[in-house]
């Protein structure tokens, strides 16, 4: 087993147990979708019409719930300073432990939406859609969130302001994420572009996110 994979399964771990991960988010989910029909009334074409952006929503909310804790738990037992003293990549290991947190907490929303879907009277293309657009763009959100727990960590209850914090710069992911969701029910080649960008943004996340975190953490640490 590589020290990468042990950090992996170690991240999980904690993930899971600190907290209830994978659980308290899809419940959060859960109440999320549940209360949205209250409000919107016994109307289907609406639910319907409205539902990939809720899940959407719901999602958000539910991945920005536990990001609070992704480093502030090392921080506390002392396992973040012996991390960045250990001479290994930091960036890499924000990257492992961002891969362990979304393994944990935002693959059981995607994994969880298609359910949820029913609550909303959505139709088998918009379910399908939506699934996809929530594993591509997810991740994403967890990356993002990273740098502002990054941030947040060195500050005494810091993790308040992380939802503060990066809440704007997910918004481009909740725009692609819900547009390319409802243009398949119009116009199922509108789905290309708008997926294609969310895409994009993942992937820059993905390059952006370990890097700003990395230089972050060592700040909060000097």
């Amino acid at each position: 087993m590589t020290t990468w994979t042990a950090l992996f399964l170690r991240e999980l771990r904690l993930a899971v147990r600190v907290g209830g991960g994978a659980l308290m988010g899809v419940l959060f989910f859960l109440i999320v979708v549940s209360v949205i029909p209250f409000a919107v009334g016994p109307d289907l074409n609406l639910l319907s019409r409205l539902g990939p952006a809720v899940l959407w929503i719901g999602a958000l909310l539910a991945t920005l719930l536990g990001l609070d804790r992704l480093y502030e738990a090392d921080r506390e037992d002392g396992a973040l300073d012996l991390i960045v003293a250990s001479g290994r990549p930091l960036e890499l290991v924000v990257l492992v432990k961002a891969a362990a947190h979304w393994t944990a907490t935002g693959l059981p929303l995607v994994l969880a939406a298609p359910l949820f879907a029913l609550f909303l009277a959505m139709r088998p293309a918009e379910i399908g859609s939506t699934m996809a657009t929530l594993a591509v763009g997810t991740p994403a959100l967890t990356l993002i969130g990273s740098i502002g727990a990054g941030l947040a960590v060195s500050l005494r209850r810091g993790g308040l302001l992380v939802p503060i914090l990066v809440l704007p710069f997910c918004i481009p992911v909740l725009i692609f994420g819900v547009s390319a969701s409802v243009a398949v029910a119009f116009d199922p080649a509108a789905f290309r572009t708008p997926f294609l960008l969310l895409t994009a943004v993942s992937l820059v996340a993905a390059v952006v996110g370990p890097v700003a975190t990395a230089a972050a953490l060592r700040g909060g640490l000097d």
